[in-house]
């Protein structure tokens, strides 16, 4: 099985690059052409079995308006997940669900992360401990049908970089897991002793997931066999509109504000 789910990965590799290729003429004659991600799409068939992992898609971006390779990126994870919900939750919904939903000390420190995917690594882990679902980045694509992924699964952790890093890019859970709640702590702490040579990464990032499940005992999924980065869009495309704003242009000593001082999305 395992070599078939290779043979989707390089597909879809394939699939995205030349999408990736016809995008640049595209936007070249088209530049301000824009694609809106909805904000809600319902499952398009019912589900054959249960699941305890709601079969519910989550993700964020600075703004459903995306380029053509970013919204080709969707609707292929779309058409992996037919029979999941698909919420797209912009960056002042998820100020709302943190304020609406969290505790007020979470909702503080998240007001005081200054980047947007830092922010995201909080609000993806309050959503998913609180409502269940599956979590993809904006440029992560589905190697295989979701449902088979978190099948008889009350979670799904995912690894990396030739599956020596565990990563954030891909969560799953049931509602009111004990390791989200023990990773937002962490953030939570990481936000109030702040570290001015720490970054995203390791501030509310991978890292911190990483130190999360330091001796839990979960299984691990390899990205190669669940989802990929990169293979529909790329920096330029995903932040043509915000230049610069990927999270790795972040200084760790501008990512923690001060008490009191507005955060940037």
């Amino acid at each position: 099985m395992n070599a078939i789910i290779l043979v989707v990965n390089r597909l879809s590799k394939v699939i995205g690059n030349i999408c990736k290729l016809f995008a640049y003429p595209f936007h070249y004659v088209l530049p301000k052409k824009r694609f809106a991600i909805p904000a809600y799409s319902k499952a398009k068939i019912r589900p054959n079995s249960d699941s305890e992992i709601p079969r519910v898609i989550w993700q964020t971006n600075y703004s459903n308006k995306s380029t053509l390779p970013v919204y080709l990126n969707y609707l292929f994870n779309r058409l992996m997940s037919l029979d999941h919900d698909y919420r797209y939750v912009s960056t002042e919904e998820r100020l709302e669900f943190i304020r609406d939903n969290a505790s007020q000390e979470v909702y503080e420190c998240y007001k005081r992360i200054n980047d947007g995917a830092a922010q995201a690594d909080l609000w993806r882990l309050v959503v998913l401990n609180m409502k269940g679902g599956v979590y993809l980045d904006i440029d992560a694509n589905l190697v295989w049908p979701l449902s088979k992924i978190t099948q008889d699964k009350r979670h799904v952790f995912i690894t990396n970089k030739q599956d020596t890093q565990i990563t954030n890019f891909f969560l799953a859970t049931a509602p009111n897991n004990p390791i989200y709640q023990k990773t937002i702590d962490l953030i939570v702490r990481n936000i109030k002793n702040r570290d001015e040579s720490q970054g995203v990464y390791s501030t509310t990032g991978p890292q911190v997931l990483s130190d999360a499940l330091q001796g839990e005992d979960v299984e691990f999924r390899s990205y190669r066999y669940t989802c990929i980065q990169g293979s529909f869009t790329n920096e330029h495309f995903q932040y043509l509109d915000k230049p610069r704003g990927k999270w790795i242009h972040t200084a760790p000593k501008d990512l923690i504000k001060d008490e009191n001082t507005e955060s940037k999305d």
